[in-house]
């Protein structure tokens, strides 16, 4: 912490950070916690402050472009996004109701994908072939989001699966864990068509699919792939060059964004840069006495 800052700026930093974590326990159903090493907040100040704004999800930007302008939302799509509910993980200004809680309580993953059934909530279930709802294992300490399906995914019904998801599995085995092992999901069930970005009233239909994954799993990181899934995850519009390279914290959870396979195939200078973020998940991991179940490499 820096001691030059402004007293009560700190004690509000650390009232919004204990606030936040407590949320969180509550939402995770945890009246109790075992002594031992949690995740520590990382940031300056400025970091900080900006983590604490209000989570309004971000428009998605083109996953091919990485650090291009998010694409405006269609007007009609906004009252759609405005009017669903918050998201209880991700906006640290939520009220917490007990009986809400216990309404929308943690559920196993079964139970989540059951509640999501066939689902029609949007319009993407009219071009969809399949629901993509994600892979991996129910405690993984190790979360990787991204943003909508491709086109294999929606054939296949699993996330990251074409050559992007080639190389992310690359990625996670390099850092000793493996796809089994970890979890993967995206921040739409559905591919929309023509790749298109996912819209607001889309993004609000799902994200509290993904909340509630979220709250199942109860990851101790969470490394978002790519500028439109750190967008909506973080809730800020920022290129993915000014938010990759650090932790952030979002209601308790550390948010590692960094650069989407696919950008990397097209680019793969960038591949340093990323290995670099995800030597700092290893590192945090290690340092919460979380163990890969093999060694990382390099």
């Amino acid at each position: 912490m820096d001691s030059t800052g402004d007293p009560a700026d700190e004690l509000r930093d650390l009232t919004r950070q204990l606030r936040a974590q407590i949320r969180r326990h509550l939402v995770l159903g945890a009246w109790a916690a075992p002594g031992g090493a949690t995740a520590a907040y990382a940031g300056d100040a400025a970091a900080a402050a900006d983590d604490a704004a209000p989570a309004a999800s971000a428009p998605a930007a083109s996953a091919n472009v990485e650090d291009a302008a998010a694409a405006p939302a269609a007007s009609a799509n906004v009252e759609d996004a405005a009017a669903s509910p918050p998201s209880l993980l991700f906006d640290d200004a939520a009220p917490v109701d007990p009986e809400q809680l216990v309404s929308l309580g943690r559920r196993t993953l079964a139970q989540i994908r059951e509640e999501l059934g066939d689902c029609k909530r949007c319009k993407l279930h009219s071009t969809r072939r399949s629901i993509v709802f994600g892979v991996g294992a129910e405690d993984a300490p190790l979360m990787f989001i991204g943003e909508a399906p491709g086109e294999q995914e929606d054939k296949r019904g699993e996330p990251f699966v074409g050559p992007a998801g080639e190389l992310l599995d690359k990625m996670i085995e390099a850092m000793g864990w493996t796809r089994q092992t970890v979890f993967i999901a995206n921040t739409t069930k559905c591919r929309p068509p023509g790749n298109r970005n996912p819209q607001p009233d889309e993004l609000a239909q799902c994200t509290p699919f993904l909340d509630a994954q979220i709250r199942a799993i109860a990851p101790r990181i969470i490394v978002t792939l790519g500028r439109p899934a750190a967008n909506h995850v973080l809730g800020k519009d920022a290129p993915i060059s000014a938010l990759r390279g650090r932790f952030h914290d979002r209601a308790g959870v550390r948010v590692m964004p960094t650069f989407h396979p696919a950008y990397l195939l097209r680019d793969p200078d960038k591949k340093k840069e990323t290995w670099s973020d995800l030597k700092q998940v290893i590192a945090e991991l290690e340092r919460l006495g979380i163990t890969p179940p093999n060694p990382p490499r390099g």
